[in-house]
């Protein structure tokens, strides 16, 4: 061992040059965030006024919503750009974006991810299907998501016949990471990890670049007292380990051997959903579920089928996934999504984004902010708020089946459900099928170009994308079809069929779904 790799979260943080590009890593709700290291980076700038212009790059979102996570990069100098891929969890980073403030970028989490392992491989870049005739396609907005943000980071190339989009590399020069143990020659475990996303391609990207490896750990071991095998990122691309010993693993739960994956064991079940619009949406979503699928499921009302699943001991049906590399279990929702207990496998990020990108999903349950009539659906800005796609991007452009679970309206609906039958008792002032969306984030032309079936499920419609466009093919019992949908839609669905009747079970108290 050359020397020893320990040093306090602020002695680290000062290795972080003005202008350096920094890599980021973590899952929402404090998954595999190194908060330790962020607050000395944030304390340090306000304190000295450096490190300035930093470019920050992070493929999910980080943070709580409120102050952790990117929220500590979210001061005026101190980041220059950010390229994100999902925002939501930095209120304080996104009004800066909005504000012009930063240069602001959105690129798809599994692209991210993969592009550190090409930079890590001293490749030109990411050439990648994913993201094609979506907003990070150059011919549309090329991942730009205001005015500021001016440089091409993605470009179409034509290879071999095959039109692509080409991810460009760039150097990492720094990469904070995180794991449970680490020793003084920097080898870094995640034993005791909820799961291990992106912290070696991220590594790897920044020491082949000749960058730095700043590596959270909860806890000092001895040299050569981790098994080689739970070691997940080796000491020779480390150049900094930081130990925070109040370190959890999230910002609610400071250990769980169920959700590093250390054990199995029972869990116990969230209460049943009451009867109101998510669950409408969650039970009928549900019945596109087949035996045997490999599935993923989105946050947001796609989480409400997970539990479904759950709820009637059904997880050994079919093989769940999550984009940050767990496989089976129970999934956790919520400011917890991401996290699962009991898990089957647990495999690194990018490599389940290779699993995605390549047509390994059956069905994915994933929301949707906007949907018009051509099957476009926006979920990335919403409002000129960038709130960036996560994974959504690479799962549903990818799946055979994707079923878009989301309210019809939205601010101020009201619903009267019971005795088998939904009335509107009030619109929302909100429309959410629209002439054309905001921005592109999943393209119906591709999913017809790649022969892939789209399912809309809303709490009074379902609608189907077909050859000739996007189709009425239910409605929920008790709704009038022109007063409670046509008329409340910016455009004309196809109907060539008269509409299915919605399962009345759905709008039960006592569903026998």
């Amino acid at each position: 061992m050359a020397r020893d790799k320990f040093m306090t979260a602020d002695q680290a943080v000062a290795l972080i040059k003005d202008s350096d590009t920094v890599a980021l890593i973590g899952g929402g709700g404090g998954l595999m965030e190194a908060t330790h290291t962020f607050r000395a980076v944030s304390r340090r700038f306000l304190s000295t006024g450096y490190p300035r212009n930093l470019t920050v790059l992070h493929a999910l979102g980080i943070g709580d919503k409120k102050t952790e996570g990117m929220n500590h990069f979210a001061h005026e100098g101190l980041v220059k750009r950010v390229i994100g891929g999902h925002w939501v969890w930095s209120p304080k980073m996104q009004e800066m974006a909005r504000d012009e403030k930063i240069e602001a970028y959105v690129l798809p989490s599994g692209c991210v991810m993969q592009l550190y392992r090409e930079i890590g491989g001293q490749r030109p870049g990411l050439f990648t299907h994913v993201g094609l005739g979506t907003f990070v396609d150059p011919r549309h907005q090329g991942g730009k998501m205001n005015a500021s943000a001016k440089e091409d980071l993605v470009e179409v190339v034509n290879l071999g016949g095959q039109e692509l989009l080409w991810y460009k590399s760039f150097p990492i020069n720094v990469a904070i990471i995180r794991g449970s143990f680490g020793d003084a020659a920097g080898n870094i475990s995640l034993d005791q990890e909820a799961a291990n996303v992106d912290v070696y391609a991220a590594a790897l990207a920044a020491h082949n670049s000749g960058g730095i490896v700043i590596a959270q750990v909860r806890t000092a071991v001895d040299v050569n007292s981790l098994p080689a095998r739970s070691v997940r990122v080796p000491g020779a691309i480390v150049d900094a380990v930081v130990v925070d010993p109040d370190q959890r693993m999230s910002y609610d739960v400071p250990y769980d051997p169920l959700i590093s994956g250390e054990r199995r064991g029972p869990t116990p079940l969230d209460p049943p959903e009451p009867l109101n619009i998510r669950s409408l949406i969650a039970r009928r979503a549900y019945q596109e579920l087949t035996e045997g699928d490999v599935i993923n499921f989105g946050v947001g009302i796609g989480e409400g089928v997970a539990k479904m699943v759950a709820e009637r001991g059904e997880v050994g049906r079919y093989y769940q996934t999550i984009e940050h590399g767990t496989y089976g279990g129970a999934l956790l929702v919520g400011l917890l999504f991401g996290f699962a207990r009991s898990a089957s496998a647990m495999i690194d990020g990018p490599s389940q984004f290779d699993f995605y990108a390549g047509g390994g999903l059956d069905t994915a349950f994933l929301g949707f902010g906007e949907l018009d009539e051509a099957g476009d659906v926006n979920v990335s800005k919403l409002g000129g708020l960038t709130v960036g796609p996560g994974g959504f991007m690479d799962i549903a452009q990818n799946a055979k089946k994707v079923v878009f679970c989301g309210t019809f309206d939205t601010k101020g609906s009201r619903l009267e459900v019971g005795g088998g039958k939904l009335a509107i008792a009030q619109h929302g002032s909100v429309r959410k099928l629209v002439s054309k969306v905001e921005q592109i984030t999943y393209s119906g032309k591709q999913a017809l170009k790649r022969g892939h079936k789209a399912v809309f499920v809303t709490e009074r419609a379902v609608f189907n994308l077909e050859n000739e466009g996007l189709v009425l093919s239910e409605v929920a019992p008790g709704v009038d079809i022109r007063r409670d949908i046509l008329e409340r839609m910016d455009f004309m669905p196809l109907i060539p069929r008269d509409p299915q009747v919605m399962d009345s079970a759905i709008f039960s108290e006592l569903s026998g779904l």
